[in-house]
């Protein structure tokens, strides 16, 4: 399900997309859930030939989740403890709204997480998987069609139409291969602590691991 701040009925002078694992926030979730069932270290391996661009990324985070099964429900608490904003994500987040744009995040990871995450950073719209649970604990699968790059690229687009903002007024910001069809549809697609595939690809590469090198590329 999709969240959103804001009606969708409100217009937009641009919009920013981010993704949302190693750019909104320094971790990969899903490690730290891995970390729960004391499989942190295959789960992370697999993360990383995902966001390399090696492996298909539904069929590997179906994978992933499946190492997940057992992990109580009530473990969220401790990983939502372990996130880490990325520095310089606020000050983005309040530059897009002073200049009157919109902040959208579009994730492979989990809305058991983002939905705290994302109103508490002030993102006004967040789109991620959902993790199915029985009885208190993870099932080890994913509820609904994966959140892949073909749905990072949809989202971007659809909420772009929603607020009347074209597509020209749009930028996307990822690190991994699964954020690529996003940055190529975007009118300025950035890749941020990003994936060697990845910066050879993107128009423009961000240095720093701080999104408030971001603010000076944001329209006026």
């Amino acid at each position: 399900m999709c969240r959103a701040l804001r009606s969708s009925l409100v217009t937009a002078r641009f919009l920013v997309v981010l993704d949302a694992d190693s750019t909104l926030i320094r971790n990969e979730v899903i490690e730290l859930i891995a970390d729960e069932a004391g499989r942190g270290a295959e789960v992370a391996a697999a993360t990383e030939a995902a966001m390399r661009g090696e492996v298909d990324f539904a069929q590997s985070l179906r994978s992933r989740v499946r190492e997940l099964t057992g992990v109580p429900v009530a473990s969220f608490v401790r990983v939502r403890a372990r996130i880490e904003p990325t520095p310089g994500v606020t000050a983005l987040i309040d530059a897009v709204h002073a200049r009157g744009g919109l902040v959208g995040v579009v994730s492979g990871g989990f809305h058991e997480i983002l939905d705290e995450l994302a109103p508490h950073l002030g993102v006004d719209l967040w789109r991620a998987n959902r993790l199915l649970a029985a009885d208190g604990v993870l099932t080890g699968e994913v509820d609904g069609p994966i959140v892949d790059a073909a749905a990072k690229r949809e989202w971007l687009t659809r909420w772009a139409h929603e607020h009347g903002v074209p597509m020209s007024r749009t930028i996307a910001i990822g690190d991994g291969a699964n954020d690529l069809l996003m940055l190529e549809a975007a009118g300025l697609g950035l890749a941020f602590n990003a994936k060697p595939a990845v910066r050879r690809a993107a128009p423009l590469v961000i240095g720093p691991v701080n999104l408030s090198q971001v603010i000076p590329l944001l329209p006026f």
